[in-house]
């Protein structure tokens, strides 16, 4: 028996798969790029995490987000233990299923219009002002987030080629509004199991959107427009992210709240506080990779932490059947 991790990048296990030896956990990959579900029996006992990205179709996996689906139905369906299930996986993919559920629980998020296909998208941004940014509906790693100055900017943008040859996978474009950073970074707070564990900043200035592990959402002037997506990085300079030692403030219970609402059992939640002094939550991030050099400096690091809940996790299983 031991624990399965459902997704479709080994380039992101080698961290996880690290922590889980070093506290004595079994633990296999279960890559679901592409792959046959055999409904006619049962699934394998043991703990599952599913990991699945919503950028998975960027890695040459387009079939993988929906065999997910079906493994997480066919999973729940056994009564299996499954963290980040069903449910998550919709929030994963949808970043219009985030921000309604943030907003349902009284969460500040970025105004946002949600317009499929490209027909009504220069209509569309013309209710929000200037400057304003695009981004795809489902997305990780910055997917098609730019910012512009005009309308006109992304009027001469959609009678080119540059959106079909970066169309949304699911046709969905979102506009929002642009939010002006009183500094430039975002902050990602990351919890495992309930537990809070750290925050951590992503510099926006040198990173644009494309941070990874953060999806951010701050933009910095010149950053990016409709020439691209983000700033380019630059190995040997210093890390984009850096623990934000001693963050406490009352978003942290709310965030575990929503969790806990929602079924989520490991994640972060981005925020960006803004220069006339919101906190704006903009997304919910359930496949989480953690920063090397933040878990080396955080007193409270998450990947032993995650090891050992869904070890312990597994353990309650193995009670139960023995128990059976």
């Amino acid at each position: 028996m031991k624990v399965h991790v459902l997704h479709e990048n080994p380039d992101w296990y080698a961290p996880l798969g690290a922590a889980f030896d070093a506290a004595g956990v079994p633990h296999e990959q279960w890559l679901l790029g592409e792959g046959v579900l055999d409904l006619t029996g049962p699934p394998p006992d043991g703990v599952f995490w599913s990991r699945m990205s919503a950028s998975s179709h960027t890695r040459g996996h387009p079939y993988a987000k929906d065999l997910t689906r079906g493994v997480l139905c066919w999973l729940e369906a056994h009564g299996r233990v499954v963290v980040n299930g069903r449910r998550v996986l919709e929030l994963e993919m949808s970043k219009v299923d985030q921000l309604t559920a943030l907003a349902a629980a009284g969460f500040d998020v970025p105004a946002t219009i949600a317009v499929a296909g490209r027909e009504k998208l220069a209509d569309a941004v013309r209710r929000l002002p200037v400057p304003f940014i695009t981004k795809h509906n489902q997305g990780g790693k910055g997917l098609g987030v730019r910012l512009w100055s005009s309308y006109e900017e992304l009027d001469d943008y959609l009678a080119g080629p540059g959106y079909e040859a970066e169309a949304p996978v699911d046709g969905i474009t979102l506009v929002q509004e642009y939010l002006r950073a009183a500094a430039p970074f975002i902050t990602r707070a990351e919890f495992v199991g309930g537990e809070f564990r750290y925050a951590l900043t992503a510099d926006t200035a040198r990173g644009g959107f494309e941070l990874c592990p953060a999806d951010a959402c701050a933009v910095v002037p010149g950053s990016a427009g409709p020439g691209g997506s983000g700033a380019a990085r630059d190995a040997a300079a210093p890390s984009l992210f850096a623990l934000r030692d001693g963050f406490d403030h009352p978003v942290i219970g709310r965030y575990r709240e929503f969790a806990a609402a929602h079924g989520i059992g490991i994640a972060g939640f981005e925020f960006i506080e803004t220069a006339d002094g919101r906190l704006v939550t903009y997304d919910v991030n359930t496949t989480t990779n953690y920063n090397a050099g933040v878990e080396a400096a955080a007193p409270r690091p998450a990947l032993p932490a995650v090891a050992r809940y869904l070890g312990g996790l597994l353990e309650q299983v193995r009670s139960a059947d023995q128990a059976a």
